[in-house]
């Protein structure tokens, strides 16, 4: 969430900031006119509540008449209270709506625009592969080869479900596990394996709840939400808490099956494995103090391009502007991999810098020194990368004439040493 204290302090400068990225300043009116009838309705609370205190002390030295007077007055001044009581509590609730539902204030040198298509490419590595033949989809390469039966994933599961086998449920097994080899190795993180499920608490820490919760799968008895990216439970590992400042920066990451639900996406991509209810993902999470977090997010970014680079994949970095930041991102940088096949680049990974967004819904802080007030840490996430898009760079960029695909050499030794998948033989 924003400090509300800066909307306060500042209110035309935030909702400057905001409009860049399409928020009405409306939004910041209701939400400081909610705080300050909060913080109106709490004063007058605590003066009725500390009159309340002292008329029970004197009770003790009054005669009989004046105490039973005295006593009447004070029942009529605790259905006051009462009242008074049930009205902030509306006010508190008014409030946290109002607040939760406020997106983060852009960085100052994100890019000013609108939609996508105001986004900057920044720079493009790697040359696209030249094929002497027309390259297929890689729904047509995985059915051709035996690696991925869409029939079987809608019997089980209904649209938008599809079956990896044979090899193809190895690649993605060798992507999984060559990544996180990679980022607990040379990139130094620590690898986490959380809950599938969160409560609403850690739901909420990450700004996905209330906001998204339509995209989100849920237990209908019990707090659960099943993760739509493991930056919810990587991220929540330090909620409420404070943090010890020598252990700062902190980097997670982990593999995770995701779950969305993609009510936005009807009609869009329907062939294929780029878009899914269920999906695999290794994700990287870092905690840093605020005057890092710029420099650890360009950090973030090499991180994922150095997966494209060994793949040998042909990628770009693009700038996202301030009008397509997603809810809790004050800066982001999308990773775009080629998909011949497809004709188009596609996100395999977005990393974003949260600023002190999400450290202040989830209560994430540490000391500066030792002494000294706790201040909220900045809070990053990227994908290092996204599955199944990067599986799909990995067919489409790797096909031969015949059908088969060549496999990165970075992923052989996961593979059993193979260098291609095959076509089977009739």
């Amino acid at each position: 969430m924003i400090d509300i204290r800066l909307a306060r302090e500042r209110p035309d400068w935030v909702k400057a900031q905001l409009a860049k990225t399409g928020v009405d300043g409306a939004e910041v009116d209701r939400l400081l006119g909610c705080e300050a009838r909060r913080r109106s309705l709490k004063q007058e609370l605590d003066r009725m509540r500390a009159e309340r205190t002292r008329e029970s002390r004197a009770l003790g030295a009054l005669g009989p008449a004046e105490r039973e007077a005295r006593r009447a007055a004070m029942r009529a001044l605790g259905e006051r209270i009462g009242a008074l009581e049930r009205e902030l509590a509306q006010a508190e609730g008014e409030f946290q709506t109002l607040i939760l539902g406020l997106r983060n204030i852009p960085r100052p040198d994100v890019p000013e625009g609108g939609t996508e298509a105001d986004n900057q490419v920044v720079r493009s590595e790697g040359a696209p592969p030249q094929f002497s033949f027309e390259p297929r989809p890689h729904w047509e390469l995985g059915e051709r080869l035996g690696i991925i039966d869409f029939e079987r994933g809608v019997k089980l599961a209904g649209t938008r479900f599809y079956v990896l086998l044979g090899e193809g449920a190895r690649l993605e097994r060798a992507l999984i596990a060559w990544m996180l080899d990679l980022k607990t190795g040379a990139q130094g993180y620590t690898e986490v394996w959380p809950p599938l499920m969160v409560n609403s608490a850690a739901a909420t820490g990450t700004g996905h709840l209330p906001r998204f919760r339509d995209t989100m799968y849920r237990d209908a008895e019990e707090d659960f939400w099943f993760i739509p990216t493991a930056e919810v439970p990587l991220t929540n590992l330090y909620r409420d808490e404070i943090v010890d400042v020598a252990r700062l920066p902190i980097y997670l990451t982990a593999y995770t099956p995701c779950f969305r639900r993609e009510k936005m996406s009807a009609g869009r991509d329907v062939r294929g494995i780029k878009r899914g209810h269920q999906f695999d993902k290794v994700e990287m999470v870092k905690l840093t103090r605020p005057q890092d977090s710029d420099r650890e997010l360009l950090g973030l970014v090499e991180d994922a391009c150095e997966v494209c680079r060994r793949l040998g994949l042909s990628f770009r970095v693009v700038r996202i502007c301030s009008g397509d930041l997603g809810f809790a991102s004050a800066a982001t940088y999308d990773i775009e991999a080629w998909a011949p096949g497809l004709g188009e680049w596609l996100e395999v990974s977005s990393c974003s810098n949260c600023t002190d967004f999400q450290a202040r819904r989830a209560g994430i802080r540490f000391r500066p020194e030792k002494g000294a007030k706790p201040e909220f840490v900045h809070t990053l996430n990227g994908s290092g990368l996204g599955l199944p898009r990067t599986l799909i760079a990995l067919l489409e960029n790797g096909q031969r004439e015949d059908g088969s695909v060549v496999i990165p050499e970075v992923l052989r030794p996961y593979m059993g040493g193979k260098s291609a998948i095959e076509m089977p033989r009739q």
